[in-house]
């Protein structure tokens, strides 16, 4: 069990780039749908119950919301897209912002987009795919609700999700269960994150 991602705490939130923390270390972000469970990613990756606000009105997260691992690591909570009741310019901006975080943050090793596996690949989506494909930014899918399905219509998404990224963009793009719910595909997001973060295995 790795307890880095156990010990996260809030550090900051920011409205834009420049009111950010100091842009050193290593980042992860986590983007989605507002209604594709992000928050509620965040809360099981980190066994925390409220680190990550979980509103009953999708898309409340509106600002760069940054967790603290250690002295040189970071989770960002990106602002949820495409479902919230709000201004058109409110839409926006937030996309705006998502970009020049994507574009401009130095610490940002990778993105963790979280699509609901009932409903994946939508517009928003695909791009969020392309800004990384972009910006060269590891990308990990997270089917998040898989309990909300059959476990063999689960894999049968799965592989209809891996065959459409594999087929239609040119960097490799990995994908996984998970379910808040059933607390699976914990280990597979830590084992991804560990990637990223340079985090050295201890041998059992």
């Amino acid at each position: 069990m790795n307890s880095l991602y156990h010990q996260a705490s809030f550090l900051a939130s920011a409205s834009r780039l420049n009111n950010a923390p100091s842009d050193i270390g290593l980042e992860v972000a986590f983007s989605g749908r507002s209604n594709a469970g992000k928050s509620s990613a965040i809360n099981t990756i980190t066994q925390q119950k409220s680190l990550a606000r979980v509103s009953k009105t999708p898309g409340r997260t509106q600002l760069l919301n940054f967790f603290q691992l250690d002295e040189e690591r970071r989770l960002v909570d990106l602002p949820g897209y495409g479902y919230a009741k709000v201004p058109e310019g409110m839409h926006k901006s937030w996309g705006s912002m998502i970009e020049s975080y994507l574009s401009q943050r130095s610490a940002l090793k990778g993105v963790f987009l979280i699509m609901d596996i009932r409903h994946p690949l939508t517009d928003f989506d695909q791009r969020m795919i392309e800004w990384c494909q972009h910006f060269d930014l590891a990308l990990h899918v997270l089917l998040t609700k898989s309990d909300k399905l059959s476990r063999g219509a689960g894999m049968d998404i799965l592989k209809k999700v891996r065959g459409t990224l594999s087929a239609r963009y040119a960097q490799p793009v990995t994908v996984s269960l998970f379910s808040s719910l059933k607390r699976s595909g914990i280990e597979e997001a830590h084992q991804v994150l560990d990637g990223w973060f340079e985090v050295q295995i201890k041998a059992p």
